[in-house]
């Protein structure tokens, strides 16, 4: 412990690398592709898994060396998942082997006894698995995978029409000669140098263009950004939302009239942490003091250390005994124990004005110079990373030795000093410091669809699409005017629309629908909360008595089951790009429920699914829902397709004149 917080944080976040002055030379290697998958996360690797299963040749990168993201590279190895539709098993086919692999490995899905969820494990595992199931779709669908790790796409060639995305420039690292292991710096330490095509004193560079398959029609081909933060939308310029938006019928639970794209919901390092028999040494960091004031329990029945340790507890080699806190039912920890943290008042670091941003703007990357050609460095402010790193490691001290409580006060918080900090590449993360090989994102720019019937602005899936929440309450009536009132309840108003429309009814009589939008060019689902961690009031987000956005949780809450809209996954101008994760075309509020483990999946399934129909049919995703509402034949043959194989487009009995939603938990 000792020699992580003097040597990685003391000397590493200071010492300078030297950059090799050598000029950009031409690519190391070209590799030819089918479907360009950017970013090794759930979506992507789920992209890659039904690519390979429909036999197409598939290039897959990743910034970090392990594939899964939230579950291996962000160390958010619990799986968010709902009471029914985990009962129903009702997920894609790749997400159902991701889970039934977990289980063989452990001989238990929940390995560390977690609370949070139903199944909690160790990410290094998790990357494992995943790099197994892809292997065994390789094989199986007769595919090819072209694997990428720590890789970025620094550039893109593209058509002189704008359509087209002709090829792309990746730069691959690996440590120089005598360097210290990849994973023994934080990502704020080498992020700017793995976007640098020179060598430095740390990184050697390869540099590789990817272009299509030659024996494509056409030489056609598809990107699929599927990365944490919607870098290839940002790169390839094409139109995108970031943080708040502006408070409309479609979105009114909006902390703002007007937009505000600096507030996005706040990042996490994880780290993990094991019970020990003894007291260990705890060390406090050099810079505890000012992330202290932020740190808390947050709410009084929550304020117990044995429950917060076991919340996502991924490791537990001998079961505790039963006990309880504020209604919570869990086993206490034994030593051996492993929990991984993740926290809204303590690692979760949620910085929302134009100081502290941790994805930049549009303006703000231009006039960093990143939409440049050759210019492009991921588009992230990295000290905002490094706070969140510093405010991570403080996190723990407070857990272990801490006796403050910015929420609850004086005389909750005990020190609890039976335990460490696991660092080294050997540990849970695969760290030296013991953080995330990357933080666990909750939100990234989210592209704006294309013109559709309804939304001439470009499509979005909106809060009202999918929220339970009770739009009678007074504070809609009160805060909305009166024509977004009325058009926010005949939004709502399912069958009796047209009749609030025409005045026939009154907006507070018509009856409200018990469930989500359905789409007809649905090609995936998800089910879970509204759930947010919003951005701070003021920077920087550590300040003693800061308060979250106010507002912001107003938005927060139950969601129906819903669909994943093939226009949510096609942006405007480029034509053979495709977008999964957290970047496809949701607001704000509804981006708080489309992130989690099983709707990355079903995104991802998605977009492998599409992409390969596409190439086969020698035709444009948007060409499949440029009719509509008329009807698409092809969309539905595309939809066929992605139920036989597996993966629902939508839940059990879906219907307009199906009603009955409300006990779907």
């Amino acid at each position: 412990m000792k020699s992580l917080i003097s040597i990685t944080l003391l000397t590493t976040f200071l010492t300078p690398y030297s950059v090799t002055a050598t000029p950009l030379r031409n690519p190391d290697k070209t590799v030819n592709c089918e479907i360009l998958v950017v970013g090794g996360g759930l979506s992507g690797v789920a992209t890659a898994y039904e690519s390979l299963l429909a036999g197409r040749t598939v290039c897959l990168t990743e910034i970090t060396d392990w594939l899964g993201g939230q579950i291996s590279s962000q160390g958010t190895s619990a799986l968010d998942e709902r009471p029914t539709q985990r009962a129903k098993q009702f997920y894609p086919r790749g997400y159902l082997e991701l889970r039934n692999r977990i289980q063989k490995k452990y001989n238990k899905l929940n390995p560390g006894d977690c609370w949070v969820s139903d199944s909690c494990f160790l990410p290094g595992d998790a990357h494992n698995i995943i790099s197994r199931m892809l292997k065994d779709a390789e094989k199986q669908g007769r595919g090819k995978l072209n694997l990428f790790p720590n890789t970025v796409i620094k550039d893109l060639q593209i058509s002189q029409d704008g359509k087209i995305i002709d090829g792309a420039i990746a730069i691959q690292h690996q440590p120089t000669k005598n360097a210290p292991p990849l994973n023994t710096f934080t990502l704020s330490q080498t992020i700017e140098d793995a976007y640098n095509y020179q060598n430095s004193s740390r990184l050697d560079k390869k540099i590789i263009r990817f272009l299509p398959k030659q024996s494509q029609r056409n030489h056609q081909w598809y990107i699929v950004d599927a990365s944490e933060t919607g870098e290839i939308i940002a790169l390839a310029d094409v139109p995108y939302r970031l943080g708040i938006d502006a408070r409309s019928y479609l979105e009114p639970s909006a902390s703002s009239t007007t937009n505000d794209p600096y507030c996005t919901q706040g990042f996490t390092y994880t780290f993990a942490m094991e019970a020990t028999k003894e007291p260990q040494i705890q060390i406090m960091p050099p810079f505890y003091n000012q992330y202290a004031p932020y740190f808390s329990y947050e709410l009084s029945r929550l304020a117990n250390f044995d429950l917060v340790f076991t919340y996502r507890r991924i490791w537990s080699p001998n079961k505790g005994q039963q006990t309880k806190f504020g209604g919570i039912n869990f086993t206490t920890p034994t030593p051996g124990d492993i929990s991984m943290q993740n926290w809204t008042w303590g690692n979760d670091y949620r910085p929302g004005t134009a100081k502290d941003n941790l994805i930049y703007t549009r303006q703000q990357l231009q006039a960093a110079g990143q939409l440049q050609s050759g210019g492009w460095k991921g588009g992230l402010r990295t000290e905002a990373l490094r706070k969140g790193e510093e405010n991570a490691l403080a996190y723990y001290y407070w857990l272990t030795a801490g006796n403050t409580d910015s929420q609850l006060g004086d005389g909750v918080k005990q020190p609890q000093p039976n335990h460490r900090l696991l660092t080294g590449i050997n540990s849970p993360m695969g760290t030296v410091h013991g953080l995330s090989k990357y933080p666990y994102m909750r939100e990234g720019r989210r592209i704006i669809g294309r013109p559709s019937w309804g939304q001439p602005e470009g499509f979005g899936i909106w809060e009202v699409d999918i929220s339970r929440r009770n739009y009678n309450d007074e504070y809609y009536k009160k805060t909305l005017p009166t024509d977004m009132y009325r058009q926010l309840k005949a939004t709502l108003a399912g069958l009796e629309a047209t009749s609030v429309i025409r005045g026939e009814v009154s907006p507070d009589q018509a009856m409200k629908r018990s469930r989500s939008t359905i789409f007809p060019d649905a090609v995936g689902i998800g089910h879970y909360a509204i759930d947010f961690h919003p951005c701070m009031e003021n920077s920087p987000p550590e300040a003693p008595g800061n308060k979250e956005r106010r507002g912001e949780r107003r938005g927060a809450g139950q969601a129906y089951p819903f669909q994943i809209a093939l226009r949510s996954m096609i942006p405007q101008k480029i034509d053979n790009l495709l977008v999964g994760g957290k970047s496809i075309a949701t607001s704000h509020i509804a981006a708080a429920a489309y992130r989690v483990h099983s709707f990355e999946w079903s995104s991802g399934a998605a977009a492998g699914t599409v992409a390969s129909f596409a190439l086969r049919e020698n035709i444009a995703p948007y060409q499949l829902v440029d009719d509509l509402p008329r009807l698409e034949p092809k969309l539905q043959i595309l939809k066929d397709i992605l139920e036989k194989n597996g993966n629902p487009t939508a839940f059990p009995d879906t219907s307009i004149f199906n009603q009955n939603w409300q006990d779907w938990k």
